[in-house]
Formats: C-alpha cells, structure tokens, sequence
C-alpha cells in the first residue's frame, strides 16, 4: 500500500505531528495565526489521501470536489457546521470530529465569560491600565450578583450539563431548554426545563451552548432578547449566529438586557468596524472555548488518529457520517 498523503491547514502540537512520522506523507499550512488562502487550500488537497482542518477553513462542495482522492476529512473541533457534510458523504470522504475532549474546558470558560461579564472585570481591567483609576468608588463598576441568581441554559447537551454542575457551588436555581426532555439530568441536576420563552423570561443569566442547526440560526433574535429581564447577562459559547448581532447591539445600547459575553460570532475574526465592540457591556475573547493546553493538544492528537484510521481503511473512532461508507 502507498504511503497515504495528508494535507494539514494549519500547524499543529508537537505530540499530534509526531504520530504522523512513518505513518503518511504530509504537507501543512505554516502559519499559525493566518489561516490557509482558499487558493492555496484548493490547490494543495487536490492529491491527498486526508485533510486535517480547522474549524476556519470553508470546507464546501468546490473543495470536496476539487479533493478527487481524499478518503476524510478530520476537523479538530466538536462542531463542523464549516463543513458540507452531505456532499462529502455523496463523495464517499469521511468527516470526523473531536467530542467529548473539550467538553469540561468550554465549560470552565463559559464561567470564566460570564464572571467577567458580570463582574465588568474587563471593563475594570482597562480602567486601571489607563491610568483613570483615581480613588475608590462606592459605586464604580458595580456589577450583577452570581450567588442565587438563575441560571438558564439553552442546550444541556455534554458542555451543557458541565456548564450546569459548576453552578451547584453558586446555589443558582437552574433551568434549561432543550429541543427532548433530559429527565436524568433534571434529576441529576436538579435543572428544571422551560420552553425558551419562559426560560430568557425568569432566568438571570442565560447561556447559549446548543448546536448551530437550520433551526437554531438566529435563535436569538429581537423578539426573544425582548423577553429577558433588563439586568439579565447572555452569554453565548456554542457558534456566533446562534444570535442575530444586530438585534443583540440594539439590546445591549437600549439597555434591555445589561451585558453579553461572547466567544463566538456570526463572522470570525470578528470585523473592527462591528458595532459591539464600541461597547462596553460586552465581553469579546476570541474563540476561546476549548483553548487549554492540554486540551487543544489531545483536540489536534485525536484529528490526526481520525484522519489515519481514515486514510489507511479503517473507520475513524469519531466518525460523523457512517453514510459516506456505503458510497464508497
């Protein structure tokens, strides 16, 4: 059997490069903080075995068609909503995903964004460094109490449900929505579910970790951003247009909900001229969900065991499409 040739978009850890040695051929992208140009991407896999790809490269039918031998496609992410899935399954190419890995790492950060969010610890942050920070306030950068407030998740799926039992510590009643009933979790959790209207009405902070489906595309729009208290914090780690950004913009300058926190947005990077961040009630990481180092290295070491079990016959351990193996 010829050595399988795998095309890597973007430069990955040490450990994830090292299972590659004597097991293909490889080519990579090398920058690290510029993704591949679609040109040289569409140029590159157009005689590859495997692509190992960021959740910033478009994945699309031109680039599955243009990539006549590849046999997968393995994402170092959860999601692959960047990735035709359905015109890869008609060409036979596997897709692969890295589940489960990152699932207390996003959760540890959707924390981390609604503290800060909360607290304006950024806010505060830039205070100090521009040398405004004159005198003690009594009421300077006062934020919203976490401690008893209620927490709404929408989505208590695996980051979900981590996300839900960091708040036991917090004493915060605890609901969610989902499209099925969790009854072991509501159990479990002690999370009681709510139709999303009920859920952005009664909730004090409301969290956003469902998949970007047809059906949760601007899942968050004028209308439901209207129903949510007006001290109440949304935070939104799952995909950026899960929320329609100009009606959150409106909301956040209207003053009908008091903050947001985001690590995700509907284009990425995010653009300098978006209107969101002019304000000071939001909360901008870029995209740091899963970035641990622990984590992000076993995200990038699992893609790369996906993409040579697909590249040398087998079925990847975290396959996505089982249909693309009866269109081989």
């Amino acid at each position: 059997m010829a050595t399988p040739r795998i095309y890597i978009t973007r430069p990955l850890p040490a450990p994830a490069m090292k299972l590659l040695e004597g097991a293909a051929e490889f080519r990579q992208w090398d920058r690290e903080a510029e993704p591949v140009p679609r040109d040289v991407l569409l140029r590159e896999i157009v005689d590859v075995d495997g692509i190992v790809c960021l959740i910033t490269e478009k994945m699309d039918a031109e680039v599955i068609e243009r990539a006549r031998r590849c046999r997968v496609i393995a994402q170092v992410a959860v999601g692959y909503d960047n990735i035709d899935v359905d015109a890869a399954t008609r060409r036979g190419i596997l897709v692969t995903n890295t589940p489960g890995v990152l699932t207390e790492t996003t959760a540890d950060m959707a924390w981390a964004i609604l503290m800060a969010t909360a607290r304006r610890v950024v806010e505060g942050d830039k205070f100090t460094r521009s040398g405004r920070w004159k005198t003690w306030e009594l009421m300077g950068f006062t934020g919203q109490d976490i401690y008893g407030a209620t927490l709404g998740i929408v989505g208590l799926g695996r980051i979900g449900a981590a996300i839900a039992r960091r708040s036991a510590g917090f004493k915060m009643p605890l609901l969610y929505h989902n499209r099925r009933r969790a009854e072991a979790l509501e159990q479990e959790l002690g999370a009681a579910y709510r139709p999303l209207d009920d859920l952005l009405r009664e909730s004090d902070f409301v969290v956003l970790a469902t998949a970007l489906t047809p059906e949760t595309r601007h899942l968050i729009g004028e209308r439901e951003l209207g129903l949510m208290k007006p001290t109440a914090v949304l935070v939104n780690i799952s995909r950026g247009p899960v929320i329609d950004q100009r009606a959150l913009y409106r909301a956040l300058v209207d003053r009908k909900i008091w903050a947001a926190g985001l690590d995700v947005f509907e284009t990425e990077p995010v653009p300098m001229d978006d209107p969101l961040l002019r304000l000071d009630n939001v909360v901008i990481p870029p995209h740091l969900g899963s970035a641990s180092i622990a984590t992000r290295t076993k995200m990038a070491t699992m893609a790369v065991e996906n993409c040579l079990a697909g590249v040398t016959g087998r079925i990847p351990p975290n396959l996505v499409n089982p249909g693309a193996m009866e269109s081989r």
